[in-house]
């Protein structure tokens, strides 16, 4: 059974490989048709980042109907200065051009420059004008703040007002503790978003917006399993429940996660925590820790075809009703 939609997947023009000018790594370029990041090797082709033609290709041979694009999370401009701003503008223009040349088989998830909120809130409002650009997609952090303060915390609140799906995707920032193994991916990543999620449900953030479409990719990273400590620390401890007044089990039901969780177990789990209207199928294609089968994984392992459908189609307000409005 076809059908499904992919909420998680990158792409980023090739004329856009320079990445912004606050990036935390060096520009992307080809080496024998390899794609690079500085001087670290992706493992994936080059074409398959920008080659919309490969995209559709991998979409068929998955059983993926819809793919939802975003940027790859070293492309997210983390600044307000002239290039950040314009680099957003650029992808975003781009990023239109594609989904439109689609016939319905591809949408969006645009950029914004991660500095001043007036230039935040433009650039928003022009993303909720576009047609098939269905949100927005950022880091869970810029500096020393996440989800609850700064810009971040302005992204949510605007992005709720235009009725904007956000996804958040880590950036897999380099520590000096995790130089080796892959480690800054395969445990930076999942710390990233789960400190996101907690300040998003510590900080009372989605409480104060109930109308936030907010989607977690990689199952969630850490979230799942540290949910029931979390918890823990909110009824034990009155700093920790100082800004919100449920606790965060009650909230994590709220917000939408992938299925790129590689293990069918923790899927699973993710399922009993989150609740199974909250799963949407991802792929994280094109890269190397992508799902290999995404459409499978999802339908063997997951709540079942129309739910992931159902899922991805609320986050994305892809919904009947909301498309009436």
């Amino acid at each position: 059974m076809s059908g499904l939609i992919d909420v998680h997947a990158h792409w980023l023009p090739a004329e856009l490989f320079t990445l912004p000018a606050g990036a935390a790594f060096g520009a992307m370029h080809d080496r024998d048709g390899e794609l690079y990041l500085d001087d670290i090797p992706l493992s994936i082709a080059t074409s398959a980042m920008s080659d919309v033609a490969a995209i559709r290709k991998d979409m068929d041979t998955k059983g993926i109907d819809l793919r939802v694009l975003s940027a790859p999370p070293f492309a997210f401009p983390l600044g307000d200065s002239g290039q950040d701003v314009a680099y957003a503008e650029a992808f975003n223009a781009a990023l239109t051009r594609v989904v439109d040349d689609a016939d319905g088989a591809l949408a969006g998830l645009g950029l914004v420059a991660l500095g001043d909120p007036a230039v935040v809130t433009a650039q928003l409002e022009a993303l909720a004008s576009t047609p098939l650009i269905s949100g927005v997609a950022i880091p869970p952090l810029v500096g020393r703040t996440s989800l609850d303060t700064g810009v971040l915390r302005h992204v949510l609140a605007e992005a709720t007002r235009l009725d904007l799906a956000v996804l958040v995707h880590p950036m897999q920032l380099p520590r000096a503790e995790w130089q080796s193994y892959y480690l800054a991916n395969l445990i930076g990543n999942p710390v990233e978003t789960a400190t996101a999620v907690a300040g998003l449900l510590l900080g009372g953030v989605k409480a104060e917006l109930p109308g936030l479409r907010i989607c977690f990719v990689h199952g969630g990273g850490c979230a799942p399993w540290l949910l029931g400590r979390w918890t823990h620390a909110w009824k034990a401890r009155p700093d920790v429940r100082r800004a919100s007044q449920t606790p965060p089990e009650t909230g994590f039901g709220e917000l939408f996660f992938d299925t790129v969780t590689h293990d069918a177990r923790q899927l699973g789990l993710l399922q009993e925590v989150a609740g199974a209207n909250r799963i949407a199928c991802g792929s994280d294609y094109p890269f190397d820790m992508a799902e290999p089968d995404p459409g499978r994984f999802a339908l063997e392992h997951g709540p079942g075809h129309d739910a992931l459908v159902r899922a991805a189609e609320e986050f994305l307000g892809r919904t009947p009703e909301r498309e009436r409005r």
